[in-house]
This record gives C-alpha cells, structure tokens and sequence, in this order.
C-alpha cells in the first residue's frame, strides 16, 4: 500500500515505505463505567488500562473476563524534499471509525497525519531518528528497516504521512 501526498510528485524524490502491524490480546479483568476505563491482561501477565472514548458505543455490554482483540496496523511514508522545494501543508484528518455489523462489540478507526519534520540526528545503530517538527517538537523514533535511513541526513526536510489503524473486537 502507497500513500499519494498531496501535492508531491513522487517522480522527483524516490518515496520510502514502512509498514507494521501488530496483534494484542487481552482478557478485560475490570471495567469502570463511571469514567469508562477498561483494565486489560494480556497472556504475559502484563496489564494496562485504556479509555474507552465516548465512540465506543457499545461499551455498556463489555463484561469482566471477556477476550478482546486488537489489530493494530501503521503505515508510515517519508519522501525526502529538497531546500527550497515546496511541501505540502502539515494536515491531520479526522478519525474515521466503521462499527462491525455482527453481533459482538467490534470496530475500526483509521487516522491518518502528514507533516513535514526535519532530522536533528540519526542513530544507524539503533536504527533510529530524531525529528523535530514545525512547530518545534522533537521527536525520537525507530525506524525499522536500515535500508530506509541509507538516503538521510541532519538537516534534511522530510515530508512524513503516518496512517494508523486499530481494530478491536470480543472475542
């Protein structure tokens, strides 16, 4: 899957690609309607509590000891850009959530943001960058293949576009 940036003809600058999609599953051990936090442990004995957004329609029919599944997909697409060159507009979408029809609590909600950083420093070790964006955050993350940093250095300007799915269903 490639993610057209608005604006960017990819003709100019080879468009680099990094996709990971990761499985979670949990047992709900306690729920708090009140302020709708869901505490979840997974098979290694590691908990954690997530909010339950107000989205989340279904939430009344969770139930202690229930298996949940989350799917949870990034895709993440860079394109080097040159001083001087233009860039498209940093840009975050609104989420888009789509309910499974079946019978069980189930969905999806995609987002999807570009913005356009500059590289502060690289770790080929660690296969990681540091990033700082427009407006003036920085940012420090692995990057998971090597061959995809081969073509950077500080100070470069890169136009990042970073789609993010997560899927949750009961089991």
């Amino acid at each position: 899957m490639l993610i057209a940036l608005p604006g960017v003809s990819l003709a100019q600058e080879p468009v680099k690609h990094q996709k990971e999609t990761v499985t979670i599953k949990a047992t709900i051990e306690a729920i708090d309607h009140d302020v709708r936090m869901v505490t979840l442990k997974e098979k290694d004995g590691k908990t954690r509590t997530i909010y339950a957004a107000s989205e989340v329609r279904r939430f009344d029919e969770l139930k202690v000891g229930q298996e949940v599944t989350f799917h949870i997909s990034e895709s993440v697409v860079y394109q080097n850009r040159k001083p001087g060159e233009s860039v498209p507009a940093d840009k975050k979408d609104e989420p888009v959530i789509v309910r499974d029809a079946s019978g069980k609590p189930a969905g999806t909600k995609t987002m999807q943001e570009t913005r356009t950083v500059t590289i502060k420093a690289i770790d080929a070790k660690a296969s990681a960058v540091t990033l700082q964006t427009e407006d003036g955050r920085t940012i420090s993350m692995r990057v998971g293949e090597a061959k995809l940093m081969k073509d950077l250095k500080v100070g470069d300007s890169v136009v990042v576009t970073c789609t993010t799915a997560v899927a949750v269903s009961i089991e």
